[in-house]
């Protein structure tokens, strides 16, 4: 993940340098050679994500002439709001790094393993969902995790609760329900060590206004202002991933194309089921990067 683009562009490069760097580890050792049970821990995953994301981002600006200065807006799902942010010199990519592994770590501790759960809800829209999650709790946790669009819900919360809204969900005409191979239950209630820890650690780091606004995971709506930002990452620790909600919301503002800045190319999947007439454009390789610089 991410070894082609340092190897091919030096801008890549220096922003793995500069999360290995700002970690005080070889993190890049990590991603690029494993083992996979070390940089799947989201104390690793988080920033690793988020340095391929600007690493690509970098690549994008110098060898492309791409910036994020030319967008309407930044959006990212999850830890990717905090790539977005750095993308759009909100946050340092240091002070992004260490976020992340705080995020990651507090994440991690806030629910002994074992303890919490989540599923994807697949062929059922929000609505539908949210009813499933009130029925599986019976005084426990089962939260909307995640409102991905195309018809995918992901519930997060008490392994009990969450088993049962499987059950609930194939009754009530779900196409598929299944559990997630997770290692903690995120953005339910039962994460709120995990915010009151992030409200700390931002309390500690600058954040400058963007060059372009954010759309809020938990908003599904632009904002620019530093403390805002801090407030809303604060909240989407435990909050929905309003992710449906913010692509439309984009595509209500006129935006017709989208480009998924990174590893992977789920997002620009969801794009075309969420918002009619807007295209995707996944960017994560070299080969990616010199397409865009064909394409003018």
């Amino acid at each position: 993940m991410g070894k082609a683009l340092a190897e091919a562009f030096p801008a890549a490069r220096a922003v793995f340098d500069e999360v290995d760097a700002a970690l005080g580890e070889k993190l890049t050792d990590v991603i690029w050679n494993g083992p996979a049970e070390t940089l799947t821990l989201t104390e690793n995953a988080q920033p690793a994500l988020m340095a391929v994301s600007i690493a690509a981002l970098r690549a994008l600006e110098s060898e492309a002439g791409l910036s994020v200065k030319h967008a309407k807006f930044v959006a990212g799902h999850s830890l990717g709001e905090y790539s977005a942010l750095a993308a759009a010199g909100a946050l340092t990519v240091s002070d992004t790094a260490k976020l992340l592994r705080a995020r990651g770590r507090a994440m991690q501790k806030a629910v002994p393993v074992g303890v919490g759960a989540m599923a994807a809800l697949l062929g059922l829209d929000y609505d539908a969902a949210v009813e499933v999650a009130k029925e599986a709790a019976q005084g426990q946790v089962c939260d909307p995790a995640n409102d991905n669009g195309g018809g995918q819900v992901v519930v997060s919360g008490n392994k009990e609760a969450v088993h049962r809204a499987v059950e609930i969900a194939k009754s009530k005409g779900a196409r598929r329900a299944m559990l997630l191979p997770v290692s903690a239950p995120f953005h339910c209630k039962l994460m709120q060590p995990a915010a009151d820890a992030m409200a700390v650690a931002l309390q500690g780091v600058t954040i400058n206004q963007p060059l372009v606004p954010l759309v809020a995971n938990v908003l599904a709506s632009a904002i620019s202002e530093p403390n805002d930002i801090r407030a809303r990452l604060v909240e989407q620790v435990t909050a929905t991933v309003r992710w449906r909600e913010s692509i439309a919301y984009m595509a209500g503002q006129g935006v017709t194309k989208f480009y998924e800045v990174g590893a992977g190319k789920v997002l620009t999947g969801l794009v075309k089921r969420i918002a009619d007439n807007a295209s995707g454009l996944a960017i994560g390789t070299p080969a990616d990067i010199v397409a865009a610089k064909a394409a003018g």
